[in-house]
């Protein structure tokens, strides 16, 4: 029995020469999906619809292209001999938090020139990245990425996990810890709690549903990148775990600073749920 037997194939179907991968339609779909969420709750904070178009056309190809980067700096050695392989990002090997820095940094500059408040886009938009952040997983599945240490059948078999996912977790000649589906699973709790609790009056100051995100997010990613054999490093310490860190240490602080900084005028700003800054 081989992984070549067992494994689904990540080309969902092909146009001619042009193959399209089951990764590309799955990231696709999540972002159209979060686009729709998106509007929807911007109209209910006041957001006109065309903000969010104007802002996905610029945070799309930015996101992917920062994601990229961080994925091929941190794999130098191997690109820096097949730099033809640079822009195939078809095959995989997008580094989430570089497209999540990318995303955030192109909205900050984009509510800055739009006029919009920062702080309410953020808010709107953060539930549904983690819910595509959940989709996006599923695209490590077809291309076998974002897996765990050996493991055995009967181990996932414990689990009570459907066949065509311990077939496709046969990689390399091994069985492999099926992470991709914890980052999923947490992300995707991580999205309902979001969406369930935002609407609950005097629970979340503005800012605070992002920052949940955050913390969220960064907690769960420190955990199961620990468990991963495909991390990117920097020396000894796996970079998303660093980072995992940082960000759930950084929202924190935020979040209690502004919860007791109210005479700082943004922070009022902010209580009094303006919508221009």
């Amino acid at each position: 029995m081989t992984d070549t037997l067992l494994s689904l194939d990540p080309i969902a179907f092909r146009l001619g020469a042009i193959k399209v991968h089951w990764y590309g339609i799955i990231i696709a779909t999540g972002v159209v999906l979060a686009l729709w969420l998106s509007i929807r709750e911007g109209q209910r904070k006041g957001i006109d619809e065309e903000y969010f178009y104007d802002y996905l056309l610029w945070a799309l190809p930015i996101a992917v292209i920062c994601a990229r980067i961080y994925y091929v700096a941190f794999q130098w050695s191997y690109y820096s001999r097949f730099p033809g392989e640079i822009i195939a990002v078809w095959d995989g090997g997008i580094a989430i938090y570089g497209a999540i820095l990318g995303g955030f940094l192109t909205l900050w500059l984009f509510c800055r020139a739009r006029r919009i408040s920062t702080w309410t886009m953020l808010d709107v938009i953060a539930p549904t990245v983690i819910m595509a952040q959940a989709m996006g997983r599923w695209g490590n599945f077809f291309n076998q990425e974002a897996f765990g240490k050996i493991t055995t059948l009967v181990a996932l078999k414990a689990q009570h996990l459907p066949a065509f996912i311990i077939n496709q977790m046969y990689i390399g000649g091994h069985y492999r810890v099926p992470t991709f589906l914890y980052e999923s699973l947490w992300d995707l709790t991580g999205f309902l709690l979001l969406v369930s609790l935002r609407h609950r009056p005097r629970l979340f100051k503005q800012g605070e549903i992002f920052l949940t995100y955050v913390m969220w997010y960064a907690f769960g990613r420190f955990f199961i990148e620990g468990m991963r054999t495909d991390s990117l490093m920097i020396g000894p310490l796996r970079i998303s775990q660093v980072l995992s860190a940082v960000f759930f240490i950084g929202a924190l602080i935020i979040w209690i600073t502004r919860r007791h900084s109210k005479q700082l005028p943004w922070y009022a700003a902010s209580l009094k749920g303006e919508k221009y800054e």
